[in-house]
């Protein structure tokens, strides 16, 4: 049986696993639960999707869209792993046929609805075998995360039903509250925990303040002019915003369109697919658009309006860059938003937690200190260091020593027993007399009066500052209690000195939108987007979106790299055995054919020239990898690609005649002349990939 790494290569064609994500699948294995928390693009899925290959019986994946499901099922298919859906939208005797096929175990893994769970669950019990349970989007199903679902809430019988089936929950954002209700109301037995980096490096984050609406237009116009290759989503408030987005791109010639409730879910769906089949460049949508959005190449985000929250925020600029190539995100925000968002917010359900979340998205929008590190403290993460990729970074503020007014507001915060609010903490700093600061002996406190020469908005002020800084954090479920971090502890017991920002007036800012400078087209351009017609061309064919076939992030990487050969572009990230049959000599003979087309420019650029020239400056294997940024599995390729094209008159340093001959009689056991996998194990994994790679080339050559 293959082990996970084998199966994350032969699969998904990824040399390696992102963090955590091979601990996660081997506790899935072990049988035990877990939550994972993962931002979009973080690679969620492949946490479940591997233990699926290796567990006997079908994993069954609750997914809340049916058109997420369909994305996710496509793209398995594409990488050769059986997967099917089940959802209203099937015949009976499709559904019918589905169920049979997982009871034959020829399906691995079940996309299903809440709702289509809860009805068949005994027919899907007796069937499937299931092998596992993952919960994904899982803060559906709390009423304290940002987009509850009332039918997700009946799926806590299910683990006191499969106790001996390992559960996952997986979600991409949830705070504190929500990752203890999740565990509460799925029921999961003492689960771990996991909790990667929510840092998008990738997505740029930029806010602008006081745009008046019709500039705000002709800049979002610009903007999208400048990157006309490019797709992206501009979230709206309300669903007249969206229309009038719409009209006024479209009248700018923009390829766009609008998504609300208020439409079909026909004409919904057909905005969708049309967008995830790149024949849409951009949709203006309330947020109700994306969740089922599978789309690896949305290049940017902009959001017309104020979010309603952090955690909604984050999500929705997380569908910009999931392939990550840098892609850039916008925040437009004024006054305007915030009167109407707070009206929305103390009308409907949980008004109290709703406002504080509002404030939060607030005092982001108006930040004067780094934004990443904002968005990472609300998720409990720390960034030591500055982004670099923020508007306030690209602009800094002033700062100055501000421990001794961090102590002063800690101090207060810990005499009061971390169970008061913001405004009780300020009334106490700036010495107030009232009626319950007296009552509960406040007024006593070593710390009345501490921060009386400082007006009450601008502590507010500081103290926003210091939980963007996580230095604070709030206890939404407990009155909005201010609670010290260890960072602050650090700070109040004099071990760390904390900088704050000059408080300067809330104004617009510069409101030059910063576009791509017009150059002509690069050859790198022009290969990547031969590249992308032989990808729209399989994706016509075989009716899934363009990026199920090979993501930007692996196109990039074939135009950097320029694969010649199977085993060349099998160390592609992203290629694997399945789509290097599938795909593979389509992507290669497009490659080959606009080298062999090339200018002498390109050919001097090629990548294989570049590795050739510092071979004959005596580098080693393992300087040239460093100095080229690529593996040196991927150099070894080079190399064997220079030997067949008489560049290099030997290999005798790398690999051995009798090494040579071990290979040969490899390939002639295994009858496999292309993957070198079946080679390395029928030789007992003791001659290493890149000689067999060299051994390859040697032997292909005096067969010529």
């Amino acid at each position: 049986m293959l082990k996970p790494p084998e199966l994350l290569k032969k699969y998904f064609g990824y040399d390696s696993f992102r963090p955590q994500q091979e601990e996660i699948i081997e506790k899935v294995l072990s049988g035990a639960d877990s939550l994972v928390l993962m931002p979009t693009g973080g690679g969620k899925s492949l946490c479940f999707q591997i233990p699926a290959l290796l567990l006997p019986g079908t994993a069954i994946v609750v997914s809340p869209l049916i058109s997420l499901m369909k994305d996710q099922v496509d793209a398995l298919r594409s990488n050769g792993i059986a997967a099917a859906f089940l959802n209203s939208s099937q015949t009976f005797e499709e559904q019918q046929m589905i169920l049979d096929a997982c009871h034959k175990g020829q399906i691995s893994l079940l996309y299903v609805s809440p709702e289509k769970l809860i009805s068949d669950i005994d027919i899907i019990n007796q069937v499937c075998k299931p092998s596992l349970f993952a919960i994904d989007e899982a803060h559906c199903i709390s009423s304290w995360g940002h987009d509850f679902r009332p039918e997700y809430t009946q799926l806590g019988f299910l683990r006191q039903r499969f106790a001996h089936i390992p559960f996952m929950a997986l979600t991409a954002t949830a705070d504190k509250v929500t990752r203890r209700d999740i565990i509460k109301q799925l029921k999961l037995k003492t689960p771990q925990v996991f909790i990667t980096s929510f840092d998008r490096k990738n997505l740029s984050l930029d806010v602008r303040i006081g745009v008046k609406p019709k500039e705000k237009m002709e800049e979002i116009i610009d903007f999208v002019k400048e990157r006309d290759q490019q797709s992206g989503i501009i979230y709206c408030l309300s669903r007249k915003k969206c229309e009038e987005a719409y009209e006024a791109l479209a009248n700018a010639g923009v390829s766009a369109m609008f998504y609300h409730a208020g439409m079909s879910s026909e004409t919904r769906s057909s905005v969708q697919d049309r967008f995830i089949n790149d024949e849409l460049q951009v949709v203006c949508a309330t947020v109700a658009f994306g969740m089922g959005i599978d789309k690896s190449n949305v290049r940017w985000v902009i959001h017309y309006n104020l979010p309603k929250n952090i955690e909604g925020y984050y999500q929705e600029i997380g569908r910009a860059g999931r392939d990550g190539i840098p892609s850039e995100t916008i925040l437009y925000y004024n006054y305007a938003d915030l009167i109407m968002l707070n009206k929305f917010a103390s009308e409907g359900a949980m008004a109290e937690v709703n406002l504080e979340k509002l404030k939060r998205m607030q005092h982001y929008a108006e930040a004067d200190s780094c934004r990443r590190k904002i968005l990472l403290n609300y998720f409990s993460e720390n960034l030591e260091e500055n982004c670099g990729n923020c508007d306030v970074c690209s602009n800094p503020r002033k700062h100055f020593d501000g421990t001794l007014m961090v102590q002063k507001a800690l101090s207060a915060i810990m005499r009061m027993g971390e169970k008061e609010g913001a405004n009780m903490v300020i009334d106490v700093l700036r010495g107030s007399k009232k009626q319950e600061i007296v009552a509960a002996g406040y007024d006593k406190l070593k710390t009345h009066g501490a921060g009386a020469e400082v007006p009450a908005i601008d502590w507010q002020r500081y103290l926003m500052q210091m939980l963007n800084l996580g230095v604070l954090e709030i206890a939404y479920d407990e009155n909005f209690a201010l609670r010290i971090t260890p960072l602050g502890k650090d700070i109040l017991f004099g071990k760390r000195k904390m900088e704050l920002t000059v408080l300067q007036t809330l104004q617009a800012t510069d409101k030059t939108v910063k576009t791509r400078k017009n150059n002509a087209i690069t050859d790198d351009e022009e290969l990547f987007n031969q590249l992308r017609k032989v990808r729209r061309d399989f994706s016509i064919e075989e009716n899934v979106p363009a990026y199920v076939i090979f993501s930007d992030a692996t196109l990039s990487e074939m135009v950097n790299q320029k694969p010649i050969t199977s085993q060349d572009m099998l160390l592609i990230s992203g290629v694997g055995e399945h789509k290097l049959e599938k795909y593979g000599n389509a992507f290669l003979n497009a490659i080959i054919d606009f080298s062999s087309g090339s200018s002498s420019k390109k050919l001097k650029g090629s990548t294989y020239k570049e590795t050739l020239s510092l071979y004959r400056q005596r580098l080693s294997i393992e300087e040239i990898a460093v100095r080229r940024n690529i593996a040196v599995a991927t150099v070894f390729s080079h190399i064997a690609a220079l030997y067949l094209s008489g560049e290099i008159e030997s290999l005798a340093q790398f690999v051995n005649e009798d090494e040579v001959v071990s290979v040969k009689e490899a390939i002639k056991a295994t009858g496999e002349t292309k993957i070198m996998k079946p080679i390395f194990e029928h030789l007992k994994e003791v001659v290493p990939y890149h000689k067999i790679r060299l051994a390859m080339a040697i032997l292909e050559k005096r067969e010529a």
